[in-house]
């Protein structure tokens, strides 16, 4: 992810076939990278806070999944380092992050759209950030040096 020095929308001699990058796609990777890093610690204090006390989730009585608090909160604790590991992985143009990134977003739609019928804006929202976060990671090309 480190700046070219070119002028935007120009050919690039290092991406395949010479085509232009969008400078849409290198801001979305940048956005993809923050909105992963700041999810992964947000989900990493939500899985600490729920581990440490389960009393601080509500139960709703018909839903699918049954799940210990405790357990869940183990669940959003891996998650939210895979997920923080991954954003600090875009900051430094890793591959392997592009990869997870866009297979932590691709998750974050199937559960999202399990939201719906709770949370169905929000979902929405989480679901166009991923579908975003998923565009930005396999528009814009890796350089290769």
């Amino acid at each position: 992810m480190a700046y070219s020095g070119q002028a935007p929308g120009r050919a690039d001699e290092n991406a395949p076939g010479g085509r232009p990058e969008s400078p849409w796609a290198v801001g979305g990777t940048v956005f993809a990278a923050v909105l992963l890093f700041v999810n992964g610690v947000l989900d990493i204090l939500r899985g600490i806070s729920v581990i440490a006390a389960d009393d601080i989730c509500t139960r709703v009585n018909d839903y699918v999944f049954r799940w210990t608090t405790t357990g869940w909160g183990w669940v959003l604790l891996i998650i939210g380092i895979v997920t923080a590991l991954t954003g600090l992985g875009l900051f430094r143009g890793a591959l392997w992050a592009r990869v997870t990134g866009v297979l932590v977003a691709s998750a974050g739609i199937v559960a999202n759209f399990l939201w719906l019928p709770y949370f169905p804006l929000w979902a929405l929202i989480s679901m166009a950030l991923n579908a975003w976060v998923i565009w930005a990671l396999t528009a814009q090309r890796a350089r290769t040096h």
